[in-house]
């Protein structure tokens, strides 16, 4: 059920009605660097990529945390890196930097910023969705109504304020950072014909 690009706006009650989905590719996680240069491997012949980061959320004033999850994703495969671990070596820096990769997302700024205060170099080639739905009119922007309006599913969005840290993400986790970052990617896909 593809709404776009007759319907512009959706309420929370109809995105509920919809069916959940949840990315079914094979996720991995990337926390070694044997696992990092097979990712990097992989990844850096594809031109378009599924981004997002997850942070372990502050529950207290002037409390922040550094990027702790890293996700790139196609149709297929999602890539989990768990930063605190590897944090960003040459080579997935230069992932970040290429703008041959289109790395897809949403609200982009925020987490570009973040990812540059681990690894102190430009980040190239990303594209925010919340931009280019703007432009083609649709008026709810947030990652979970936009999935409803472009893609016709709903995603869950129950994990978000877990503790990205830990030291094993459990299947939920995963589940939710592989979904965040694929759905970008179908969404690109999806509105590519309309820019």
């Amino acid at each position: 059920m593809l709404l776009f690009p007759h319907k512009k706006s959706i309420s929370d009650e109809e995105v509920a009605s919809y069916e959940q989905q949840s990315f079914a590719g094979e996720i991995h996680i990337v926390d070694s660097h044997e696992k990092m240069r097979h990712a990097v491997e992989y990844l850096q012949n594809c031109p378009v990529l599924g981004f997002d980061t997850e942070t372990r959320p502050a529950f207290t004033k002037n409390v922040k945390y550094d990027v702790a999850l890293l996700q790139l994703s196609n149709d297929k495969h999602a890539f989990l890196f768990q930063l605190q671990k590897t944090g960003i070596p040459r080579n997935l820096a230069k992932l970040l930097a290429s703008p041959k990769i289109c790395k897809v997302g949403v609200a982009v700024r925020d987490d570009i910023v973040k990812l540059h205060e681990l690894c102190n170099c430009k980040m190239h080639g990303f594209v925010d969705l919340q931009a280019i739905a703007k432009q083609l009119g649709i008026e709810n922007i947030s990652l979970k109504k936009l999935t409803a309006i472009v893609l016709g599913f709903r995603i869950s969005k129950k994990q978000q304020t877990s503790n990205w840290e830990m030291n094993s993400l459990t299947p939920a986790q995963k589940n939710y950072a592989a979904t965040d970052a694929w759905v970008s990617y179908e969404m690109y896909k999806r509105l590519e014909a309309y820019f």
